[in-house]
């Protein structure tokens, strides 16, 4: 089991990533901007490395404007050496990372430009994560999108549009429930249909649950069907609601307390878990914690 965090550090020196508006985004603007991204991210590759985090999303924003023709730039070939470099280290020390495009990412859109664009802005992620020379594991994860009036014409061209994509960004592509309008239950229907793994998020699922009686290992369990071995372990994230907020609010940070219950639950160690919560990395090296306090005390134990 490995626990992570999403696309930021918190009080970390050196690790944030920058941006330009779209009319200053000259080539030379570009260069520096993603030379100052990709050694923010390598600087948080080795601050995971060293604190024993196993499980990153990265930024979409990592390339600025990657998937748009503003950024005429064979980036993919100009820092060919450091993304090898940062790859290395991710396979070396047994990292997994993903990526999670926008919600402007919508495949089942009837717009033929926003597909266009929702197809570009897939290929440049699969790009980027070819370009780490990082194998099938490392995934992306994209929602169903809207419903259009129309929930399950909706869903069937989800399907259809799907099929545009080439078979190497496929196979890295997983899906999600989302918190208005796709449920788990519709997500595991897509997902048995295209042979796709099934991302299951807990907070996601209370505030859109397509049948309340049923527990959340009951679904995640449902989910790890969907995860084939070229797919690696299981994943999912959990997330908790912060309070007063409106539902489907993360947490400024994860409560242990609720944490352990769910994890007690989970009574397996072979899925990971990815953290959707505001003090992003603070909050994993707690659940981290928490979890080899666990594993020793049951070693004590058997002793």
């Amino acid at each position: 089991m490995s626990i992570g965090y999403a696309c930021l550090t918190i009080d970390v020196p050196n690790t944030d990533i920058k941006s330009c508006m779209m009319k200053n985004a000259s080539n030379e603007k570009l260069l520096e901007l993603i030379t100052y991204n990709l050694n923010s991210l390598e600087n948080i590759i080795d601050y995971n490395i060293n604190n024993n985090i196993l499980l990153f999303r990265i930024s979409s924003g990592i390339i600025p404007f990657g998937s748009s023709s503003v950024n005429q730039l064979k980036w993919w070939e100009i820092f060919e050496s450091q993304l090898s470099k940062i790859g290395e280290k991710i396979k070396n020390n047994n990292l997994r990372v993903s990526m999670h495009p926008g919600q402007y990412t919508v495949l089942n859109t009837p717009k033929k430009e926003v597909l266009e664009n929702s197809i570009a802005d897939l290929h440049y992620h699969g790009q980027f994560l070819k370009s780490l020379g990082v194998n099938d594991t490392h995934k992306i994860i994209i929602h169903i999108g809207g419903v259009y009036g129309d929930k399950n014409h909706a869903m069937e061209r989800f399907i259809c549009r799907f099929s545009l994509l080439d078979k190497e960004l496929k196979q890295r592509i997983v899906i999600e429930n989302d918190d208005k309008s796709y449920n788990i239950n519709d997500v595991l229907e897509i997902g048995s249909q295209l042979s796709i793994p099934v991302v299951y998020d807990n907070l996601h699922n209370y505030v859109n649950p397509y049948d309340k009686s049923k527990a959340d290992n009951v679904w995640i369990n449902e989910c790890e069907k969907t995860w084939k071995a070229k797919d690696g372990l299981q994943k999912i994230h959990y997330s908790q609601q912060e309070p007063f907020k409106k539902p489907g609010s993360h947490s400024n940070h994860i409560d242990m307390n609720e944490f352990s219950q769910f994890y007690k639950t989970l009574e397996r160690d072979n899925i990971d878990i990815m953290l959707e919560v505001k003090d992003k990395n603070l909050s994993a090296i707690q659940c981290i914690n928490y979890i080899l306090n666990k594993e020793l005390s049951s070693i004590h134990k058997r002793k």
